[in-house]
Order: C-alpha cells, then sequence, then structure tokens
C-alpha cells in the first residue's frame, strides 16, 4: 500500500507535506508510512479515500483495479508554481482586468523635531543566579544529584 500512496501523491503532484496537510494529519504519519516503518491505519486510508473521492478503494487497499473509480481519468493536479517552474503571461493579449490605482495625495509631513537629551543608562545586572542543582548522568542509567540541601 505504500507503494500505491506514493504513486497517489505523485500523480497529484503533492509532496508528503503537503498530502498530510491535505489529509488533515501529522506530517510524521506519512513520513513513517513511506519509510514502511508503520502501514497505513484504518483512518489514514479512510481520509485518502473521502479527500480523494476518485480513488478507488480497491485498488488503494489491494492493488486490484484501476487507480481512479469508473468513469474518471487521470485526475492530476497541476504542479503549483515556483520560482522555478512558472507559467509564462501572455503579455501579447490586452488586460481587461487590470484596474488602474487609484491615485493618493500625499500629505505633508510636520518637519519639527525635538532635540532628545543624552543620558548614560547603566544596565542592571542580576546576580541573584545561584545554582540549585548538578544533575549526573552515567552511561549505564544511572545518575546522581548534588545540591545545597541533598548530600
Amino acid at each position: 500500500m505504500k507503494d500505491r500512496i506514493k504513486l497517489i501523491m505523485e500523480k497529484e503532484n503533492l509532496s508528503p507535506a503537503k498530502f498530510a496537510d491535505r489529509l488533515q494529519i501529522n506530517r510524521a504519519i506519512v513520513s513513517h508510512i513511506l519509510n514502511g516503518r508503520n502501514n497505513p491505519s484504518l483512518d489514514v486510508v479512510a481520509k485518502i479515500l473521502s479527500e480523494m473521492d476518485y480513488i478507488n478503494a480497491e485498488w488503494l487497499i489491494n492493488g486490484t483495479g484501476n487507480m481512479y473509480k469508473d468513469g474518471v481519468s487521470g485526475v492530476s493536479h497541476p504542479e503549483e508554481p515556483d520560482l522555478f517552474n512558472q507559467v509564462a503571461l501572455d503579455t501579447t493579449k490586452p488586460s481587461d482586468t487590470i484596474e488602474k490605482s487609484k491615485e493618493t495625495s500625499f500629505r505633508g509631513f510636520n518637519n519639527s523635531y525635538q532635540i532628545s537629551e543624552n543620558k548614560l543608562v547603566n544596565p542592571v545586572k542580576n546576580n541573584d543566579r545561584k545554582i540549585t542543582q548538578i544533575i549526573i548522568y552515567y552511561n549505564d542509567n544511572t545518575f546522581e544529584i548534588f545540591g545545597p540541601h541533598i548530600k
């Protein structure tokens, strides 16, 4: 089932994080499934089938049949544009949806200023910090606690 979930993510152009966000599950769950650490729970399978209602349940669970339900052909979502994968805008067509920004008048600002005094500020040092406890951990999983009240 792990491979089928990977295939769904590939067809949907979803990273593991976006897949988990879309299913509203913890990202660690998806990571554990993809790494083979855990098998998908019934809850995860149910969320996949409810969020992606075009996925064939028999294919997802048993691996038999087609990935998509009958009458549905490859429902692949386009990749989200990023810095390196963007659709070029057609600048030859005039755009009717461009709105001209409304001009706003610039209000002048007050040129007056105040003279401030230079004062020396002494930082407050807090010397009230005291060691209350020291814990030493040993490699045999034992430890010792030292402190003013512990002997």
